[in-house]
């Protein structure tokens, strides 16, 4: 699901109530300048066989977006990292970066 942070009271807020099961939906949803916070739980299975459910927040940060906002998420990364009880968060500044999710997600189990 993502989130943003709203610019007038600097709350984190869910962007929309959907819950997406396919990543490239979530990549279409994605706005091309504006940050997101994605929380995401992803099944995969590892190399070894071994069956893996990580629970990551991805942190979308466009190479376009506005400086303010790029330094009001920045800001709040490691707040709602820690609020959420993610482990582990991974940066991506395309939307087409999610393409490759699966491998990074496998890579570092």
């Amino acid at each position: 699901m993502p989130y943003q942070i709203d610019p007038k009271t600097q709350e984190i807020k869910p962007s929309s109530n959907e819950t997406y099961n396919d990543l490239l939906e979530l990549a279409d949803e994605l706005p091309d300048s504006s940050p997101r916070f994605v929380l995401l739980s992803y099944p995969l299975t590892l190399a070894s066989g071994r069956q893996s459910v990580p629970y990551v927040l991805l942190y979308y940060l466009p190479v376009n977006c506005n400086p303010n906002m790029r330094m009001s998420y920045a800001g709040a990364v490691e707040l709602f990292r820690s609020t959420a009880e993610v482990n582990r968060v991974l940066e991506i500044q395309d939307s087409e970066d999610l393409q490759g999710i699966e491998e990074k997600l496998k890579g570092e189990d």
